[in-house]
């Protein structure tokens, strides 16, 4: 398991023990919902927390389960408070850095329509960046309908993109990166069309690497 993944099961495992501590009547759909994870993944995750003994689980009538914090799940759910608040401040830093890239590529090339693909931190920090550019925001997809609106914008589902007018398609989630992209490629939108944040590193470093 790489890096990456390891932050990303970390910051997964934070959004379920906040989701506990607030409503321990969410069930496994609800928490799959709410923060936008794989049914399957929440299983895991729910199991693996029980297993530290961050969780207990208690069963309920028509075979449904209350997951509550234990006294060890607090103090790790307010270390991992903390620790997010100073990943945040990395992430918004090295994020706005990789926008503002983006984005003045986006503008010398005369690219006036995009749409944001992903509702997270991220997206929110790309929606800040995009205001310093030329370039329109003309929608807001995700993989799961958000009931919230995002500044203004109702995000729907990446499906309705065939209805949508736009030039390139940004993604905009640390959580979901891989899966969103994935997704993407499936309902049809050209691979050259798809900018994924880290795409400016990604060019830098090929450029790096052969000399160019």
């Amino acid at each position: 398991m790489n890096n990456k993944d390891n932050k990303t099961d970390d910051y997964r495992s934070f959004l379920l023990l906040d989701e506990i501590s607030r409503n321990n009547e969410m069930t496994q759909r609800d928490l799959s919902k709410k923060l936008g994870i794989a049914l399957g993944l929440i299983n895991s995750y729910l199991k693996n927390l029980a297993l530290k003994g961050y969780i207990t689980v208690s069963a309920i009538p028509r075979k449904r389960y209350k997951y509550y914090l234990t006294p060890k799940g607090f103090v790790e759910k307010s270390r991992m408070t903390y620790h997010h608040l100073q990943n945040f401040t990395n992430l918004y830093r090295s994020a706005r850095q990789d926008f503002q890239r983006l984005f003045y590529r986006l503008h010398k090339e005369n690219i006036k329509r995009v749409v944001f693909c992903g509702t997270d931190e991220v997206a929110e920090i790309a929606y800040i960046t995009l205001q310093e550019f030329e370039i329109e925001l003309v929608a807001v997809v995700d993989m799961a309908k958000q009931g919230a609106k995002f500044f203004g914008y109702s995000p729907m589902m990446i499906q309705n993109l065939k209805d949508i007018n736009y030039e390139r398609v940004v993604v905009t989630s640390f959580l979901k990166e891989d899966e969103l992209y994935s997704e993407l490629l499936k309902t049809g939108v050209p691979p050259e069309k798809i900018l994924p944040r880290d795409v400016i590193k990604q060019q830098k470093e090929e450029k790096w690497f052969t000399g160019n």
